[in-house]
């Protein structure tokens, strides 16, 4: 059963109420709340924005005498909520209750509305009860103001052998916020508090670096598995934390990069691949919340197969438990996929892949909506638009690399994916293309560029893009939720790294359905901002050396854009001070592979120190970005860049 709360809605975005009432620093006040609606002679509920089972679905009150619940609205009457069937709350007069709750904050308005329904005697208490204090709000007079919670979660694992460190940089100070803290808050695999903490990152585009081997030395804690919450204090422009997640260890078996949580917790998450022989995959279940997931609530299945088998036993409040998919799934094999019914428990989960060899690599699914149906006009705009929906990934060079593209069904709509993948070398020019036709809902297609198309073999430049598209040759529907997960392995050593991510518009002034998407504003975006973080220092503390960092941006065109970009690469230090740039020139359609001794001499990347980064800016057209940290004995970490 999924929790009755609302979290996200793709028009009007995330839920401020959601992330109020689930909070991990309101967890205490909601508890001492609710013990007191327990304690009491009876209560009655006013519900006037219908926030009531979102608060119980966290904090329950089965042990509270629950007399009624009113509402303000009239279509509202007679609905059940708590279990109650709802009455006008100018019935109020009359309840039987030693406690009026009013769910709702900034609640002084709703009970002035209702001062004189409430029965002679009765306390009134409210929501504002969890309020975090003022000193943690942006917006002091709009609680539920989604910049008061610009907030997500991350995993944070270290265990002597292998650490995480999370990067990103205070870019909500381009937005006009003149100060930032984070106020941070480290879980423990029982989801109990390992350490609370702030940090003051103000200053447009100074650099944050959270590292769990710091952590461990700072708070003297011992090995943990755990997560960490982060709430950016005085967000303005975007109310999530995006952000960079690298493992790392002494040698290069730990590597691996992974994306932000994406903030919002959903019913389903799909994209995670079942084990090939001699592999183990956990998936790391990490509840997002202040009450316990019950055993039999989480699921997984294996794509467009069966029903979901359910994972035995309760996870804690913020507790992390690793799932092992062989124990649930034991037939499941690369390349099925598996499908996790997550009920809204959990923002966007890591899974972690460990090979015979004893190499790992962490990894995200994505979420998989609920809210689509099959849209016919994808298939009508094909003159207008070109290729219409692009979800491009690079071809690495194959005389290191294997790259491997798997498309996943990615909406409980999708009973089919009409899809063709294009191999474009750097230059733009197309190698080739592999008709796909309607892959089924529980395919097991994967395809190995290089393999199945001759000129793939040996690009122009030694490495280039695919790109995976619709194609209506053969029929069928699309929903414009295409995605696909992408694998890589060097051949030599055996490493390897995968990301996922889904199909855009890209580079056309024409729109269709908000698309091409854009950083701020409305569509078409046709610029790029992307954040790219350096190995720096990473790895010193285990005595590996620092790690060299590599970029493949593409530029994908729906329809013919410019001739070239004109893409600058910003180095920027710690500070967010720009310490040099220089630019690049991609042609449309193409995509250019470097590293970051490619582009700056040794006395420029001394002098950005070690936690420097890059900013790439093209005002010119939208490029797409994937980024990984590169070992010196073959180790290396791939996935997608995130903008803002």
């Amino acid at each position: 059963m999924a929790l009755k709360i609302d979290t996200f809605d793709n028009r009007t975005g995330g839920s401020g109420y959601y992330k109020a009432v689930s909070h991990p620093a309101a967890a205490g006040a909601a508890a001492n709340l609710v013990a007191r609606l327990d304690a009491a002679d009876g209560i009655a509920i006013y519900d006037p924005f219908g926030y009531a089972e979102g608060f119980a679905a966290f904090h329950p009150l089965d042990g509270a005498d629950i007399r009624g619940v009113y509402v303000q609205d009239v279509a509202k009457i007679g609905e059940t909520v708590l279990g109650c069937r709802t009455q006008p709350v100018t019935d109020l007069a009359g309840a039987d209750a030693a406690i009026v709750f009013v769910t709702a904050f900034d609640a002084e308005k709703p009970i002035d509305h209702i001062r004189h329904l409430v029965p002679p005697g009765c306390d009134v208490v409210s929501l504002d009860a969890l309020r975090l204090p003022p000193d943690m709000l942006t917006n002091a007079k709009r609680y539920l103001d989604p910049m008061n919670f610009a907030t997500n979660f991350a995993f944070f694992r270290d265990d002597g052998d292998s650490h995480t460190r999370l990067v990103t940089a205070n870019y909500w100070a381009r937005y006009g916020a003149p100060h930032i803290r984070l106020w941070l808050r480290l879980f423990d695999g029982d989801g109990a508090v390992l350490a609370d903490w702030t940090e003051d990152v103000s200053g447009d585009g100074h650099s944050i670096v959270i590292d769990s081997a710091e952590l461990r030395d700072r708070f003297g804690l011992g090995d943990f598995a755990g997560q960490l919450f982060i709430h950016a204090v005085g967000a303005t422009g975007h109310d999530a934390v995006k952000y960079a997640l690298d493992t790392y260890g002494a040698s290069s078996d730990a590597l691996s990069c992974t994306h932000d949580a994406n903030a919002w917790p959903a019913d389903l998450y799909a994209g995670l691949p079942a084990p090939r022989d001699g592999e183990d995959v956990v998936l790391w279940v990490q509840n997002s919340h202040p009450c316990t997931i019950p055993a039999g609530e989480i699921g997984l299945k294996i794509m467009g197969n069966g029903l979901a088998a359910t994972i035995d036993g309760d996870v804690g409040p913020y507790a992390t438990v690793p799932v092992r998919v062989r124990d649930v799934l034991p037939d499941a094999a690369w390349p099925q996929q598996i499908e996790i019914s997550a009920g809204k428990h959990f923002v966007r989960p890591r899974y972690e892949i460990t090979t015979a060899s004893g190499d790992r690599r962490i990894a995200h699914p994505n979420v998989e909506r609920v809210d689509l149906k099959p849209d016919p006009g994808i298939a009508e705009i094909g003159n207008l638009m070109g290729k219409g929906y692009i979800l491009p990934a690079p071809i690495l060079p194959a005389d290191i690399w294997t790259s491997i593209a798997l498309p996943t069904p990615m909406s409980s709509c999708q009973i089919e994916l009409p899809v063709a993948l294009i191999a474009i070398d750097a230059e733009g020019r197309e190698a080739g293309r592999v008709a796909l036709g309607r892959l089924p809902r529980d395919h097991t297609r994967a395809i190995d560029p290089a393999a199945e198309i001759d000129a793939a073999r040996s690009l122009a430049g030694g490495y280039g893009h695919m790109e995976l598209i619709y194609d209506f040759a053969d029929g069928g529907d699309a929903d414009g939720w295409l995605h696909a997960l992408f694998r890589y392995e060097n051949r030599a050593t055996g490493n390897a790294a995968e990301t996922s991510f889904g199909a855009h518009i890209f580079n056309t002034v024409l729109t269709y359905r908000n698309e091409p998407q854009s950083y701020t504003g409305q569509a078409p975006g046709l610029s790029t901002r992307l954040f790219l973080r350096l190995g720096g220092d990473m790895g010193t503390e285990t005595g590996s050396g620092p790690l060299e960092t590599m970029c493949h941006l593409i530029y994908p065109a729906s329809t013919p854009w410019h001739g070239t970009s004109k893409t600058d690469i910003g180095l920027h230090d710690s500070s967010g001070a720009e310490i040099a740039t220089t630019r690049l020139a991609i042609p449309c359609g193409g995509s250019r592979f470097w590293r970051y001794s490619d582009m700056f001499d040794a006395a420029t990347r001394i002098r950005a120190g070690n936690r420097a980064y890059i900013i790439v800016r093209d005002t010119t057209c939208r490029l797409f970005g994937y980024h990984g940290l590169v070992h010196s004995d073959g180790g290396f970490s791939l996935d997608h860049m995130f903008g803002f």
